[in-house]
């Protein structure tokens, strides 16, 4: 096989199975269907032409049967007349007519033949219309169905041409998802080795150690402060608590007299509103 012949093969099978994809059987089917309508027509129509001129014939037979007997009526008379010379062309013209008839009974026996053929024709292909009308709606009934069917089997399963896109969505959100994970906790982990430090500072390691030390001990150096002023305020605060004890003793001995007074003040109070009632 050529190049050129190997060349048209692939492009043909390219294409076929293009179309093979494309085709939808349903329409197909429906395109069969009017195609035999189609040809019933043009029968139908091939009858009803052969008819019109059978229907000629037949009038110009008519014609050619008057005639006919014109002749014959003429050629009566014509001997009637003694004019046996009108009534020899009266004969010869009828006789004329008569093969003419013929000559057109044959012709419409010819046309009748080939209408009651196509007639049967007709027939026969409106049956076989009618038959493929039937097995077609069928034929389309079950591949709907079976379209439907596998359309659902396909997202159920989830290998259809819409589930296959679904689902490579999902596997590239998970593949971004995973690699920002991984790239969060890689940040994460430069962050806490001090990494990003390294390339922000001039520090070294050893420095960041003693660093560390320094701090360490001057918390320590805090918090020993703390606890040192901690405790003064504490000894503070007792000696002040034992103080107040004694001098609320003192101001519990003084409180007698402030008492006595108002209670006097009180009783002559009590005197003066008696006194008062009385006048």
């Amino acid at each position: 096989m050529g190049i050129l012949s190997r060349t048209s093969y692939v492009i043909r099978s390219k294409i076929n199975a293009i179309l093979n994809r494309a085709e939808d059987p349903t329409e197909t089917l429906d395109y069969s269907y009017e195609q035999m309508r189609d040809e019933l027509q043009d029968v139908k129509q091939g009858i009803a032409d052969l008819t019109t001129q059978k229907k000629r014939l037949q009038i110009q037979k008519r014609r050619l049967e008057e005639n006919v007997e014109k002749h014959n009526e003429q050629a009566r008379e014509a001997v009637q007349q003694d004019r046996e010379d009108l009534a020899r062309k009266a004969l010869e013209k009828k006789k004329s007519k008569m093969n003419q008839i013929e000559d057109l009974e044959g012709q419409i026996a010819e046309l009748q033949n080939t209408q009651d053929q196509l007639v049967d024709k007709k027939d026969e292909l409106q049956g076989r219309i009618d038959e493929f009308k039937t097995k077609k709606e069928t034929m389309k009934a079950r591949y709907e169905a079976a379209e439907a069917s596998t359309r659902v089997s396909e997202a159920m399963s989830g290998v259809g041409d819409e589930m296959a896109d679904v689902s490579r969505a999902i596997e590239n959100a998970e593949s971004r998802t995973e690699e920002m994970e991984a790239r969060s906790q890689a940040m994460d982990e430069l962050q806490d080795t001090g990494a990003f430090d390294d390339a922000l500072s001039d520090e070294d390691e050893i420095d960041r150690e003693l660093e560390s030390g320094r701090t360490d001990r001057e918390v320590e150096a805090e918090l020993e402060t703390l606890q040192a002023e901690m405790g003064t305020e504490s000894a503070a605060d007792d000696a002040d608590a034992a103080t107040g004890d004694a001098d609320a003793d003192v101001d519990v001995g003084g409180e007698d007299v402030p008492d006595e007074e108002v209670e006097a003040e009180l009783e002559e109070l009590q005197q003066e509103e008696d006194a008062d009632a009385s006048k």
